[in-house]
């Protein structure tokens, strides 16, 4: 059992498991507002939009992640535009600047010669991240976290019931392109840790599993981050042992214990 946590003596691993633990905290906190707004497909999307940006960045030779953040907000923005007052359902919006934004992102690409550094952004490489790297992730967790605590009753009430939000003077559609930066924002950062493709589970997957024990969304969010930190130090263990992708490992652990949680579910007593 001792020889299973070893690896965590080394620098290269306490730093990727800084990084996996912290993109997995903001991930599950902002993942249980996509849950519970029914937004499961918009961090897909969002992780697909940002090909454009890192194409770009790629032939420029600028940073990937700069250029993965400025699409990825342009992605936000765009698509709360077009869903505002509901003349085009948010779904609709996400759908259209998705594929758009996507296919954009592979004409760029078929300019490219190489593919070289791309795998990483697709699967991820977090024993690659440095300490400037790290920095970035850890700004991201602080500037989201104090964000949602900000802004926490009015993401609350426009989840449930947005009528009544704007009945009081809530502006929802403010607050849903405040909700898709933040989102835009954290998925730059998990690319980098899990890749594009994996994403988007880390964003929902420890938070479905949070509702599965919890109505309260203030209990979600500490069950998901619990959650999701466990994940992170079990996966990347496991990917150590086992040298298997981390961002796979890290994923995987977390439907294990959603399909724990659903098989075990009739043991709990939810929480309000």
């Amino acid at each position: 059992m001792i020889e299973f946590f070893e690896p965590l003596a080394l620098p290269f691993m306490q730093t990727a498991l800084a990084a996996a633990i912290l993109v997995g905290l903001t991930c599950s906190l902002l993942g249980v507002y996509v849950v519970h707004r029914r937004m499961a497909f918009i961090g897909d999307a969002l992780a697909h939009t940002t090909l454009p940006g890192v194409a770009v960045a790629y032939l420029t030779g600028v940073s990937l992640s700069f250029g993965a953040t400025l699409a990825g907000v342009a992605t936000a923005i765009l698509i709360g535009w077009a869903s505002r007052r509901e003349r085009v359902r948010e779904d609709t919006a996400i759908g259209i600047v998705f594929t758009g934004m996507f296919a954009l992102g592979v004409v760029i690409l078929s300019r490219a010669k190489t593919t070289r550094n791309l795998t990483d952004i697709l699967l991820g490489n977090v024993l690659a991240v440095t300490p400037g790297d790290l920095w970035m992730i850890g700004a991201v967790a602080v500037i989201v976290a104090t964000a949602l605590m900000l802004l926490h009753k009015e993401l609350e009430l426009t989840s449930f019931d947005p009528i009544h939000a704007t009945a009081i003077g809530l502006n929802p559609d403010r607050l849903r392109i405040a909700l898709l930066i933040l989102l835009a924002l954290t998925i730059v950062t998990a690319i980098q840790v899990i890749g594009l493709i994996l994403t988007t589970a880390l964003l929902v997957t420890p938070a479905a599993t949070a509702s599965l024990v919890t109505h309260r969304l203030s209990y979600s969010m500490v069950v998901a981050a619990i959650i999701a930190s466990i994940a992170a130090v079990a996966g990347l263990l496991m990917s150590y042992q086992l040298r298997v992708p981390a961002g796979a490992a890290i994923v995987l652990t977390t439907s294990v214990l959603f399909l724990s949680t659903t098989l075990l579910k009739p043991l709990f007593v939810r929480c309000g």
